[in-house]
């Protein structure tokens, strides 16, 4: 493997994400980044809260409307790795620009969706760019942050798409509920218009790195940090999902919440998300792996809490934003997957999203096991638990390999 094995710390390292960046207005580049991110991440969410509306107008049950959600999620699954590899030539710009462009077309087009197929076709293809979008965006960011402070630099970008669960999707959702869902999308693409125009403007044009190919992309594969990176996304992030996608159910059940409390509470877990995207950032620019480690011990204990908060209302709402706050492990995910990539760094950082969103997956269904099994609303906490420290138990993994590989040479040499 020839990516750093170094398993305490990379983040003091600043490994060469892109060929150098010519002089560029740093902030005014990160916010162009995020606002791409916003209008991804409202795309994404919005239609959580309009699945009534969708179904009722397409014709279809509230279940089967479920199954767009899952089309775009599959969409950023396969589309994360397949687009980084096809493009690994292109200039950071233009490729930005051009997903971008995709995206913005793919919401126009499901704001005209006629009937329930077209609709899942549409919004499977509107997810394909997601995942690279935010890796080619986390690479440029790094490439242009200052010395040290590359983990925050990811972090402002993907604040961004925890900032659009508390400022976009309501926006977007009341325009659902006024103007019909077809009005959200249409939202959602201005939108990414309007960060077409601001990457246009702010980002610099950024060449790929020397002899970047499809081939030398998929070279990350053969790394085995890589793989370790991505488990520890697929399978620990997967708890935070497990609580949050039957939070309403829960709340109104079991803590005994009227419907009109859930939007409070909904708030503030994207609070949250933002607050924890935040700290992360900074906690992972000081050391990436304990900040992976930490987070995945303190997820464990926030969502094991979750099922004895869960049965008061003012205890499951403070536990739901501190579940929200586990998002805090995404800046040190994306930077310890730039620092063991190698020269492989666009297909590594795509394959983040691919993984998060898996991650989304299997939390969602475990949860719905545990509810089925009649082990009750609250049991989605011991399941996001059990992720949490299954994830912990990846990451101990990765630190014991890379460890082995750092005293290989020297076993070698004797």
């Amino acid at each position: 493997m020839n990516a750093s094995p170094t398993a305490p710390d990379s983040a003091d390292t600043d490994i060469s994400v892109s060929s150098p960046a010519p002089p560029v207005n740093f902030l005014r580049a990160v916010l162009a980044l995020g606002v791409g991110g916003f209008a991804i991440g409202t795309g994404e969410f919005v239609i959580m809260g309009l699945l009534p509306e969708v179904a009722k107008d397409i014709d279809v049950s509230i279940p089967q409307a479920g199954h767009v959600i899952s089309a775009y999620a599959l969409g950023v699954v396969i589309g994360a790795p397949v687009l980084a590899v096809l493009a690994a030539g292109w200039g950071r710009r233009a490729l930005l620009i051009a997903l971008m462009a995709v995206f913005a077309a793919g919401n126009f087009a499901s704001a005209a969706a006629p009937n329930y197929l077209l609709l899942n076709l549409l919004r499977f293809a509107t997810g394909l760019p997601h995942g690279t979008y935010f890796g080619v965006a986390a690479l440029v960011a790094a490439t242009l942050a200052p010395p040290g402070r590359r983990a925050r630099a990811v972090g402002l970008v993907m604040l961004g798409l925890t900032g659009a669960t508390l400022v976009g999707v309501p926006i977007a959702a009341w325009l659902g509920q006024y103007f019909g869902w077809r009005a959200a999308f249409v939202f959602v693409g201005l939108i990414a218009l309007v960060a077409i125009a601001l990457l246009r403007r702010d980002i610099p044009d950024i060449a790929p790195p020397a002899g970047a190919s499809p081939w030398r992309e998929l070279g990350a594969l053969r790394r085995k940090q890589v793989w370790f990176t991505l488990g520890i996304a697929a399978i620990g992030f997967g708890g935070m999902f497990s609580v949050f996608s039957y939070i309403k159910p829960t709340l109104i059940e079991v803590a005994g919440m009227s419907i009109g409390g859930v939007p409070f509470v909904l708030a503030l877990f994207g609070l949250g998300m933002v607050v924890g995207n935040l700290v992360g950032a900074r906690l992972a620019d000081r050391s990436v792996m304990r900040t992976i480690g930490g987070v995945m011990v303190y997820a464990a204990l926030v969502l094991a809490m979750f099922t004895f908060a869960a049965h008061n209302v003012v205890a499951a709402s403070i536990n739901v934003f501190l579940i929200g706050t586990t998002v805090a492990i995404g800046p040190a995910l994306q930077i310890r997957l730039m620092d063991v990539a190698g020269d492989a760094q666009t297909l590594a950082a795509a394959l983040n999203h691919s993984a998060f969103n898996m991650a989304n997956a299997l939390g969602a269904w475990l949860g719905g096991v545990a509810i089925a099994a009649g082990l009750g609303w609250t049991s989605t906490g011991w399941v996001g638990a059990l992720l949490a420290l299954a994830g912990l138990g990846v990451f101990g993994w990765a630190v014991m390999s890379a460890r082995a590989t750092a005293r290989r040479p020297a076993v070698t040499a004797c």
